[in-house]
């Protein structure tokens, strides 16, 4: 009897924490599914701009659109590998049915900043994207340097004058200054499921040899 409490404990909960490892796996084969779905979304055709994009039908739908830089840019502050410090453009752009929207040209390495020239007659193939870059720990902007800490729709289409639509470019007919296009893919969405799993599973095969040693030490005292 004394072995029988000690037992129900650790059979549950190893059977507990295996489960959730289990449901962790359920989860990952789930994140997988959305993020291949995402990106055969990036990757599909482009079509034209919608009249009125919203983030939750639009966003990562490829676009192209047609028409003209005025030369009015912002720079958002990152970290890029092997380039380190360096400065998203985000630029004014006068669609050919005279929209006035954003477009994320590229990063350029924040020693090279100058900010984008005007250019007309520009073909811009992308994706519409809504970042969630800004928190309450996010600095404000520098708004006379134009830079500028995270993408934040909502202020930056009031500071340019534009509608809160982005269009993250993947290829740009011409770009001035050159900026290194930094296309929207999957690599920034979080997928931890698999570190999950693996940790409830070790801690169910934690809490089995505790359970064993527990009931080998009751057994040898009534030995």
């Amino acid at each position: 009897m004394r072995l029988l409490f000690p037992l129900i404990v650790g059979i549950g909960g190893t059977c507990l924490l295996a489960s959730l490892g289990a449901w962790q796996l359920q989860r990952l084969a789930w994140k997988e599914g959305v993020l291949a779905e995402i990106e055969s979304r990036i990757a599909a055709d482009p079509v034209a701009l919608p009249a009125t994009p919203a983030a939750e039908r639009d966003k990562y739908l490829p676009v192209i659109v047609e028409g003209n830089f005025d030369g009015e840019d912002l720079a958002v502050l990152v970290s890029l590998p092997q380039v380190g410090p360096a400065y998203r453009l985000v630029a004014t752009f006068e669609t050919a049915e005279g929209r006035r929207i954003m477009v994320d040209r590229g990063a350029v390495p924040v020693a090279n900043r100058s900010h984008a020239m005007a250019a007309a007659s520009v073909t811009v193939v992308g994706n519409l994207h809504w970042p969630d870059e800004v928190d309450r720990w996010t600095p404000q902007p520098d708004r006379e340097a134009g830079i500028w800490y995270g993408r934040d729709l909502t202020a930056m289409a009031e500071e340019l004058r534009t509608e809160p639509v982005l269009v993250v470019a993947r290829d740009v007919s011409s770009n001035d200054p050159p900026a290194m296009p930094l296309p929207v893919t999957v690599e920034g969405i979080p997928n931890s499921h698999l570190g999950y799993a693996v940790q409830w599973f070790g801690l169910a095969a934690v809490w089995a040899m505790m359970t064993l040693f527990l009931l080998w030490r009751i057994r040898k005292r009534t030995v």
